[in-house]
């Protein structure tokens, strides 16, 4: 593994951890050369995964964007990086088994949003007003009109 400090080939694992979820393992590295130490992980992959955008265009499906996109959601909230790592490890595994090498946009977005409406109503919020191009104050409104009565529908089932 190349440093990311001094770019040096030779680096040494110190300490390799699995994740919570098991779904990768956490090395911690140190470079021979400059004694920076960092972090890398290790994880399996099923196959390669394209995402088709909405223009048509294709691109390879890039994890570290995903998590960014749910850090950002969550942003401010009490919602601690394992929670986040766990939703980003399920949606992953959810493109690998559906045995598709290509997803659209618009699956991976549904697969975000279902995720953040069991963790945290504004982390989901926040991420419908992007995903769905809110314009208006109006599709605020609409949207969260909705989700005050789904979430009334789940306490009623809860107390019933």
């Amino acid at each position: 593994m190349r440093c990311p400090f001094c770019a040096a080939d030779n680096t040494q694992v110190r300490e390799t951890r699995q994740t919570e979820d098991g779904a990768a393992n956490r090395r911690r590295r140190v470079c021979a050369v400059c004694g920076g130490r960092f972090t890398t992980f290790e994880r399996v992959q099923l196959r390669e995964l394209t995402v088709l955008k909405r223009s048509g265009k294709r691109q390879p499906f890039d994890r570290d964007k995903l998590v960014r996109s749910i850090a950002i959601a969550t942003r401010k909230r009490q919602v601690a990086d394992e929670t986040i790592e766990r939703m980003t490890s399920g949606i992953v595994r959810q493109l690998e088994a559906s045995g598709e090498a290509e997803v659209a946009a618009a699956t991976l977005g549904e697969l975000v949003m279902e995720a953040l409406r069991v963790v945290d109503d504004v982390a989901y919020v926040r991420f419908a007003s992007v995903y769905r191009n809110f314009a208006e104050a109006r599709d605020f409104e609409a949207f969260v009109a909705d989700l005050a009565e789904t979430v009334g529908q789940r306490k009623t089932a809860e107390e019933g």
